[in-house]
């Protein structure tokens, strides 16, 4: 994973207009066997913001704050798992969403079994999503929303989560696959979120 990371050249997106925002996508040991898992959550009703989604943890940058710095602190905010910073495997392309942010995933290694503590006022639920399911040969899928110009990427059904993900959680989390996994240079910042993703 770590090779791939070493020749995967990064897209950056530069857009004052957006607010910036880091996710940290954490791969660890499921609880009860070895398989490789990346940790998901379902966001609080407590939230302002996409009441109910699912997210990787994450939020907007601090001032002077680098991606990598702001990834970890969401990360021991939301779930109450502190990772160090040679914990870093890799960063992946910014994402600009349509409720204004500019996305930058990072993604970290876990070290085995992590124990998370979820702040309730933030997150809902904690998943463990084997690697597995995100490497399956049925996603991701694509729809097209009647006012879109680029198709919506998703994963449907995904057996951990008995339900459905969107972008920009599962644009992320292709481009993870796709860069991590398979060693591909595969973009995906062209791909629309639904509408309920919008505000």
């Amino acid at each position: 994973m770590g090779a791939n990371f070493s020749t995967f050249s990064r897209a950056e997106i530069s857009n004052d207009q957006l607010n910036h925002a880091a996710v940290a996508i954490v791969i660890d040991k499921h609880l009860e066997d070895e398989r490789a898992t990346v940790l998901l959550t379902r966001r609080s009703q407590h939230i302002n913001r996409h009441k109910g989604q699912f997210a990787l943890p994450g939020g907007r940058l601090n001032k002077d704050e680098t991606v990598n710095e702001a990834a970890l602190r969401e990360l021991k905010e939301e779930l109450g798992v502190e990772l160090a910073p040679g914990a870093l495997l890799g960063t992946l392309d910014d994402y600009a969403t349509r409720s204004g942010f500019n996305i930058t995933p990072v993604v970290f290694w876990g070290g085995g079994a992590l124990q998370a503590k979820p702040d309730p006022n933030e997150v809902a639920q904690v998943f463990r999503i084997p690697v597995e399911e995100l490497d399956s040969p049925d996603i991701p899928q694509f729809t097209q929303q009647v006012d879109g110009d680029h198709p919506v990427l998703y994963f449907p059904h995904l057996p951990t989560l008995g339900d459905s993900v969107y972008a920009p959680t599962a644009a992320i989390l292709y481009q993870f696959r796709e860069v991590a996994l398979r060693g591909n240079n595969t973009r995906v910042a062209h791909y629309d979120q639904p509408r309920f993703a919008w505000k």
